[in-house]
């Protein structure tokens, strides 16, 4: 399965982002999807992850309440709502997909197979 992963940009604190990430060559609606950003100088650090329906879904302490994630499985695309976003979140985000992730590995990269390329979300005034 291939992931691209859209939607970055430039916004200032406070404001509202929504990521895509779709799938192609095959069917990934029961894949557990998670995303996953890079500051500069810094680690990839998990974001959120959700799970076929929509049934199963974590979030990073740092983003809870203001970030949701969502599917839309006839579409093959997850999203990543953003709001009131702050300058920490300025990082390139990445989504990454695999068939099999249990709940308790939602957060580690290693869980992953497949990833998208990562897109620029840059929070600045």
């Amino acid at each position: 399965v291939q992931l691209q992963a859209s939607g970055g940009g430039l916004v200032q604190p406070g404001g509202s982002l929504r990521l895509s990430c779709a799938a192609s060559g095959q069917t990934f609606r029961r894949y557990v999807v998670g995303w996953f950003r890079q500051a500069p100088g810094k680690e990839r650090m998990f974001v959120a992850a959700i799970k076929l329906r929509g049934d199963t879904i974590d979030y990073a302490d740092s983003v809870k309440g203001r970030f949701t994630i969502s599917r839309n499985n006839a579409k093959d695309t997850v999203f990543l709502q953003m709001n009131n976003l702050r300058p920490e979140d300025t990082a390139v985000y990445y989504c990454a997909a695999d068939a099999s992730v249990i709940r308790s590995a939602f957060a580690s990269q290693s869980a992953y197979g497949y990833w998208g390329q990562g897109t620029q979300v840059t929070v600045s005034s």
